[in-house]
């Protein structure tokens, strides 16, 4: 699953990749740096793989991770082609979520292509450039099964209707993740309005208090998620060799980095949960959504584990920290043996059993 970084221009973009990754993107201070998407993964930083390496002795300690994607900046008319807004567009649709980038910094020499420091205003151009691309495709939509619905096709009626109502209620710019449907009901459809967005309020080294107080209103009103953070700063750390980076941001102030702040904002965006497999040779990290059977969490580590799923031996992490061992775990009756029907839960350590 992958989380689109989206802003205007020069908000600080690349500079945030640059941050997560420490992968040198090109950010020079002109719009359009960011041509095709970047992807970086970035590892989610989680005690309890630390913890577990400790019991098992274990040579490697492999995190879950969150996939981000740097998109270059949207400029009103994108919906149009504007810049290369057809193209950027493109990009978005392809992603789970949205992280979008709002400035809240004064620099001279970083040109704001907007002129005045106005982060809700914005805010909106993404969105309505976002509800501007949305009316398009449901617009083309609602031509595809118009026929069919005409015909008598009840399975074409029931989607006309879904349709009709998504593009009303868009023309009222009310954005499809806000209109109250099942999220399965529209996902086919790939509207970029029903992605769930994270707010990145990007304070710089001038940063306004008041323009930061103003995304995090915006992201309480859209019962989003929202993280503050210096993305210049936090790409100057990246710069250092690994072993400062840890001693300079608490000579900061900081607590932790934005790396670790986004990518765990980015997981309950995605409503992620994290489950494990541990022993001797590793332990390692996965991340499933919500509500996934064991048999989806086992195809996590490997397709064939999924197609042949049996059985999980399971237990809790927090039990195993409590206990010592697994051989405890054990003779205390706490390994449970579950089906394909489990759900698994968030610190759930599986062993599965599968047929090849």
């Amino acid at each position: 699953m992958e989380i689109g970084i989206v802003g205007l221009p020069n908000v600080g973009k690349s500079s945030l990749f640059n941050a997560l990754t420490a992968a040198g993107v090109a950010s020079e201070n002109f719009p359009f740096t960011t041509i095709e998407p970047n992807v970086g993964v970035v590892p989610v930083k989680d005690p309890r793989l630390y913890k577990m390496q400790k019991i098992f002795s274990s040579p490697k300690v492999v995190p879950a991770a969150i996939r981000f994607v740097d998109i270059a900046g949207l400029v009103p008319g994108a919906s149009q082609g504007a810049g290369l807004g057809n193209k950027f567009l493109s990009h978005i649709r392809s992603v789970d979520a949205i992280a979008q980038v709002v400035r809240c910094f004064e620099n001279k020499d970083v040109v704001n292509v907007l002129g005045d420091l106005d982060p809700k205003k914005d805010a909106e151009i993404i969105t309505t450039e976002l509800i501007l691309a949305d009316l398009e495709q449901a617009d083309k939509l609602r031509e595809k099964y118009r026929g069919a619905a005409k015909s008598g096709d009840e399975d074409a009626r029931k989607i006309f209707s879904i349709l009709e109502s998504v593009y009303e209620k868009l023309k009222e710019e009310i954005p499809v993740r806000k209109q109250g449907l099942a999220l399965a009901t529209v996902k086919d459809f790939n509207f970029l309005t029903a992605k769930p967005v994270l707010y990145v309020a990007n304070a710089g080294d001038n940063a306004d208090p008041g323009l930061v107080d103003q995304v995090r209103e915006l992201a309480k009103k859209e019962q989003a998620e929202m993280v503050e953070l210096n993305a210049k700063l936090e790409a100057d750390v990246m710069s250092f060799p690994e072993e400062e980076r840890e001693p300079y941001r608490h000579e900061l102030g900081l607590q932790e980095s934005g790396l670790d702040r986004l990518a765990h904002a980015g997981q309950r965006l995605l409503r992620l949960i994290s489950f494990f497999a541990a022993g001797p040779k590793e332990v390692h990290a996965w991340h499933v959504e919500e509500g996934s059977s064991a048999p989806k969490a086992a195809g996590k580590i490997h397709s064939d584990f999924e197609k042949g799923f049996i059985r999980a031996e399971i237990y809790q992490a927090e039990d195993l920290f409590r206990e010592g061992t697994e051989a405890a775990l054990r003779a205390r009756g706490m390994i449970r043996m579950e089906g394909k029907d489990y759900i698994v839960k968030d610190g759930d350590v599986l062993h599965i059993h599968f047929k090849a």
